[in-house]
């Protein structure tokens, strides 16, 4: 049997994945287990648009369905520019890129532990070697004499 946390880590990678495979921008998770008495995580992602914005929240909406996950609640008033879902232990939290500058709620949990969300989606990458493009010759033209 999985203990509580490793279920909750699941359902935060679960969330992650259907962000990420969404396109969802600047993907952050912070453990805020010991800074709040209602969640232990937060998962804050971007969207590029509204039509985006709605896109993350009904896509994570039917993840969450597909596996059963109970929702405490949503609030998807558009105009905001900020969605959230409540899935108890892990809240997610979709944003406009200007509602998550206007609200800032990195600056509001600075105190929590940010988590690697590479890592979490198992993509820390090695660093490839890049490939020199092929120089080519690049060659003056010939100046002619001027006459004077």
């Amino acid at each position: 049997m999985k203990s509580k946390k490793s279920a909750v880590l699941e359902l935060v990678k679960l969330c992650c994945r259907v962000l990420d495979d969404k396109k969802a921008g600047e993907l952050m998770v912070l453990d805020v287990s010991e800074q709040s008495s209602i969640t232990d995580y937060l998962v804050l992602a971007t969207a590029t648009s509204e039509p985006h914005l709605r896109a993350l929240r009904v896509e994570l909406e039917k993840a969450l369905d597909a596996h059963q996950i109970h929702l405490v609640g949503i609030e998807k008033a558009q105009e905001s520019g900020w969605m959230i879902v409540d899935a108890f232990d892990v809240m997610v939290h979709l944003f406009s890129a200007s509602a998550r500058e206007k609200y800032g709620l990195e600056r509001l949990w600075r105190d929590a532990t940010e988590v690697s969300v590479a890592r979490l989606l198992g993509t820390t990458t090695k660093p490839v070697a890049k490939k020199k493009a092929p120089t080519k010759r690049v060659t003056k033209p010939q100046r002619k004499p001027v006459k004077r």
